[in-house]
């Protein structure tokens, strides 16, 4: 398969969807962004979800989509990367962008996110909520710290995952616990 120029490797000729995921506010957008003008076909997963009547609800500004009949509807043709924070309930291959929650509360606090939806999303990463939902539903998965990078520089490390050079992003390396430490109170709620 060629993409502009890009070999995709074997691997992902057979996976069709390769998702970018991760909690929100970790960059996904933004690199998805990137990769779309580098010449990856990139899809937003609401979009997806929108278009194929898979939305049920409308809560605390954010889709309720019924991922089981998304997943029966999307069928998607050749290589698709799907951006967004749900999007590897329907990929073959994960990319999960991880963000130190100390950094992650500061971003979705300056977005004027209520506390309550802060650190219900900063505790899901704190414990690897979406990585370990990769873990049980995509076939290949691969974890970026995202904390210390530029948009640009993480762009760049999907980019080269995708050319097959992910042997430096295997799942399980980020521990955000053990990383924290004495600062882990500032992180969960009580």
């Amino acid at each position: 398969m060629q993409l502009q120029g890009v070999r995709i490797p074997v691997s992902y000729d057979k996976a069709k969807v390769v998702a970018l995921t991760g909690t929100p506010g970790v960059g996904k957008t933004s690199v998805a962004k990137i990769l779309s003008k580098k010449g990856y076909k990139v899809l937003s997963f609401n979009e997806i979800a929108k278009n194929l009547g898979c939305i049920i609800d409308y809560e605390d500004d954010c889709y309720v989509v019924d991922i089981e009949k998304l997943k029966r509807k999307f069928n998607p043709e050749g290589f698709l990367i799907v951006d967004g924070h749900l999007s590897h309930h329907i990929a073959d291959v994960a990319i999960v962008l991880r963000c130190n929650p100390l950094i992650l509360k500061e971003r979705l606090l300056s977005r004027g996110w209520n506390i309550n939806k802060v650190m219900e999303n900063v505790e899901a990463e704190l414990i690897d909520t979406i990585l370990i939902e990769c873990l049980e539903t995509c076939k290949e998965v691969y974890e970026i710290d995202t904390s210390d990078k530029s948009v640009e520089e993480v762009a760049k490390i999907v980019t080269s995952i995708l050319k097959g050079n992910a042997k430096d992003y295997a799942p399980g390396k980020i521990d955000w616990i053990s990383k924290l430490g004495d600062r882990i109170d500032e992180v969960i709620r009580r």
